[in-house]
């Protein structure tokens, strides 16, 4: 990690921030800390002495130019950590086909933010030969989350892109591995409805950047 330039999203608070906080301390030469939530982005950004970037990742033109201001100021982005992810939106928890269409923002989040990612920051990596993409998806992406039929829907397709960008660019010098963890007590569980009761046994967010740092 040491002298690397990393981008994280979804780092104001939860895994994100965890994430962000970590690499900073693990010798990144910079950490770009992007959300929606700019507040958040930028008290984590002083926090470790990052840039913060207001972003909506389900936009790809939004993507395209925090990524482009990211290699204009730093050279390159060494690390892309596509971490944002929303609920399920499902309108009826108890019928997986209750609409004929996903609502709310998952889709669009949980699946496109990455091929967002991906369009965005490959072409850089792959003219340098070197590139790693990090994206956090969820244990709903190799499971299936009752209940949850948008939400595990959209991180299967997440768990499918990284697969396919894996095998069609890896011997382009890109790495990709995805982040699957079964449960982190962060502000999106405790949204979904989410009990103390069924809190029992979740991860703290700090607990994930160990296991990916390892990775």
């Amino acid at each position: 990690m040491k002298g690397k330039i990393v981008v994280v999203t979804g780092a104001a608070e939860g895994i994100g921030a965890a994430l962000a906080r970590r690499f900073a301390a693990e010798g990144a030469a910079h950490v770009a800390v992007v959300d929606r939530n700019a507040e958040g982005a930028q008290a984590v950004a002083a926090e470790i002495g990052g840039t913060a970037y207001t972003v909506d990742v389900s936009d790809g033109a939004q993507v395209a130019t925090m990524v482009a201001a990211v290699e204009a100021a730093h050279g390159r982005i060494d690390l892309f950590c596509a971490n944002a992810g929303v609920g399920d939106g499902d309108p009826d928890r108890e019928n997986a086909v209750s609409s004929p269409t996903p609502s709310g923002p998952a889709p669009g989040v949980n699946v496109m933010a990455h091929v967002h990612a991906a369009r965005a920051v490959l072409p850089g990596m792959i003219a340098r030969g070197e590139g790693y993409l990090l994206n956090t998806v969820s244990a709903a992406g190799l499971l299936s989350q009752i209940g949850g039929a948008v939400y595990s829907t959209t991180k299967h397709a997440a768990v499918g892109l990284a697969e396919s960008l894996a095998i069609t660019h890896g011997d382009q010098g890109i790495k990709v591995s995805i982040l699957c963890p079964q449960g982190v007590d962060t502000a999106m569980l405790r949204a979904g409805g989410s009990g103390s009761q069924s809190l029992d046994g979740v991860l703290t967010p700090r607990r994930s950047p160990a296991t990916s740092s390892r990775a």
